[in-house]
């Protein structure tokens, strides 16, 4: 499960500007209500790993990396700035000066690489040597850090981390894809992104009152239990926690499909609104995350609903245009809830989907409905076993970030080793298909193995 004698040692650490004159002296961005619910939640830490022949990493390698990072930022500058939680009246932002930049580490490791990008379980201390610090320095928190750590001979790791405050997973993905496309052409220096990110907040409208309801519980609770932001989101035990990832094909998804159908069928019941494969992805994991509590913890004292959070796309169900390379956060909060006997009853798959689809029509029809909960509905989601949420989207597509070496050949998503949550990614090798993420102690990783997997097999 480990790397024996696995090591990681820093070769050189620097800080990655954008190339002069290309970016304001000054720039003050307003968090948004759209970005207030995450000074809630602590960074994102994906790492992704690629399997190509590193020789020449200090000469070619490693030069273009830098370069291409620094010609991304001139477009993506906020990234390079800082978090100021106001202490005055004036409300937080995020600020950047053309002194900015972003702290890149350069690591080495013994490690084996392939250990790391299998399936299988691992313990999770060896990943977090790969995942690069957020160093706060005094009232500002950094938005992003950055490490590559080379593999010799065999591939390198890129481990990020960013906080959501700067922006959501759409917007890091484009930054990120803006990074691997300059380092993929010829000459990075030669590619031009075919559209730049807009970082006007003004194109985001409050018309609903949420910054001022979001902002009252920031400085509440900023004053009497501290913030998320450039911390993790709590202590955490790593040395019982491993890892793995799950894999789940359309033609399963179709069997879980074709179950849920036939069962509503049978009892005479509508059908689930929605049946994505995200849906049916999210209801599986679900009921088998619910049943290994159950099977490890029997003699707990549970509450009677279960709840699975989401994020939901915001763009698209606005009533009013956003552009799609909007810099910031446009996403908002999606909480199904389950009567906790249904999700471990025999149609637990059938109850989930429902409460996941249902919670969907209602954020298709009106995404701020019951906005003004999202911080307090989401409060019960941190650190319970009862309750559990889903990072990432299937809809990102990271594998196709390709920085020259081709796709990778995994990615992880290391924050959910303090959260709690699970991961869904498109999946790199099946179309189609979706990866699961996880992190749990080692007893409850090998149930919920065994019911993810019997779970799938036992399909008709």
């Amino acid at each position: 499960m480990s790397n024996t004698h696995f090591t990681v040692n820093v070769l050189e650490q620097c800080r990655i500007t954008p190339p002069p004159n290309t970016t304001p002296t000054t720039s003050i961005l307003p968090l948004t209500f759209f970005d207030l619910p995450w000074l809630f939640f602590s960074p994102s830490q994906p790492l992704f790993f690629y399997e190509f022949p590193t020789f020449h990493f200090t000469t070619t390698i490693l030069p273009k990396l830098k370069q291409s990072l620094s010609l991304t930022l001139q477009h993506y500058y906020p990234f390079a700035g800082s978090f100021v939680p106001s202490h005055d009246h004036s409300k937080p932002h995020l600020i950047y000066t053309n002194n900015n930049s972003v702290p890149l580490t350069i690591s080495e490791s013994n490690g084996n690489f392939n250990h790391f990008c299998s399936n299988h379980i691992r313990d999770v201390k060896d990943f977090h040597l790969l995942v690069p610090k957020l160093a706060c320095e005094g009232n500002e928190f950094p938005l992003l850090a950055i490490q590559v750590t080379l593999f010799p001979r065999v591939g390198i790791c890129i481990g990020i981390t960013f906080h959501h405050v700067v922006a959501d997973g759409r917007t890091f993905h484009n930054f990120f894809k803006t990074w691997a496309s300059y380092c993929s052409s010829g000459s990075a220096s030669t590619f031009r992104p075919k559209s730049l990110p807009c970082c006007d907040r003004s194109v985001i409208v409050d018309a609903n009152g949420l910054e001022e309801v979001f902002l009252k519980e920031w400085k509440k609770r900023g004053l009497a239990q501290g913030i998320a932001i450039g911390r993790e989101a709590k202590l955490v035990d790593l040395s019982v926690l491993v890892r793995a990832t799950f894999l789940m094909g359309t033609t399963q998804m179709e069997k879980i499909k074709c179950l849920i159908i036939n069962c509503c069928k049978d009892k005479n019941q509508p059908q689930p609104v929605h049946l994505s494969a995200y849906v049916l992805a999210c209801a599986f994991t679900w009921v088998c995350l619910l049943k290994t509590q159950q099977s490890v913890n029997v003699k707990a004292i549970h509450e009677d609903n279960t709840y699975l959070g989401f994020i939901a796309g915001g763009i698209t169900r606005l009533d009013y245009a956003v552009p799609m390379t909007y810099l910031g956060n446009c996403v908002g909060f999606g909480r199904a809830s389950v009567k906790r006997e249904d999700i471990l009853g025999e149609d637990g798959v059938v109850a989930a989907a429902k409460a996941i689809g249902s919670t969907i029509k209602k954020l298709d029809a009106s995404i701020f409905a019951g906005a003004e909960k999202w911080i307090l509905d989401w409060d019960v989601l941190h650190g319970s076993k009862q309750h559990v949420y889903a990072t990432w989207s299937p809809k990102l597509k990271p594998y196709e970030l390709d920085f020259g070496w081709g796709r990778p050949k995994k990615i992880e998503e290391i924050s959910i080793d303090f959260t709690g949550a699970f991961s869904l990614i498109q999946s790199r090798d099946i179309e189609g298909g979706i990866e699961i993420g996880l992190a749990l102690p080692k007893n409850e990783m090998d149930t919920f193995s065994i019911l993810f997997t019997k779970g799938l097999d036992a399909l008709p």
